[in-house]
């Protein structure tokens, strides 16, 4: 389990990896780690939705 400074720093570089618009597949932490779910918590809700103009009909 990992300490809530590395909590806060997975989530800031989950952020940033969807603000560049990396796949989530780049996500550095094993599937069996608490700090994989801070990072794709930050990479969601920075990574735009992607839409189109269907979408909105």
């Amino acid at each position: 389990m990992g300490t809530r400074e590395e909590i806060t720093r997975a989530m800031s570089e989950g952020a940033e990896a969807g603000r560049r618009g990396d796949p989530p597949a780049v996500c550095p932490y094993p599937r069996t780690s608490l700090l994989r779910g801070a990072w794709v918590r930050g990479y969601a809700r920075a990574r735009p939705l992607n839409t189109t103009e269907n979408d909105a009909e």
